[in-house]
């Protein structure tokens, strides 16, 4: 089992930054690929960003450019610097591991086993 907390979400004005962290632990040695996905009310759950145990690293368009996500292997945490927010990023924000390489992709939902929480983004005009 692999357990998930993200913390860092909050309130923020259009053009602001955010820094979402995923603490993980358990058995994180299963695990191949880690990511970040969001839900904004009334849609789907959408990937965001991932970056598998290689180091290779996929964006949604939507966020090209304006996020990074990252990690610290030793510190167990996982990253997401988002930048230059808009509105339309207002959602609930998941961190997910998966057992399935990414390799520069953004896997389905479907394929990540274990999922945290979630904390929330939210950004005004």
């Amino acid at each position: 089992q692999v357990q998930l907390v993200e913390s860092g979400g909050g309130s923020v004005q259009a053009g602001g930054s955010l820094r979402l962290s995923c603490g993980a632990s358990g058995y994180i040695a299963s695990i191949a690929c880690m990511g970040w996905f969001r839900q904004a009310p009334g849609k789907e759950r959408e990937g965001v960003a991932t970056i598998d145990a290689y180091g290779s690293i996929g964006y949604a368009h939507s966020v090209k450019g304006r996020v990074t996500i990252s990690e610290d292997n030793a510190k167990k945490t996982l990253y997401l610097q988002m930048n230059s927010l808009k509105p339309e990023d207002t959602a609930m924000y998941y961190c997910a591991a998966s057992r399935i390489y990414c390799g520069g992709g953004l896997l389905p939902a479907a394929n990540f086993a274990y999922w945290g929480q979630g904390t929330q983004v939210t950004v005004s005009s």
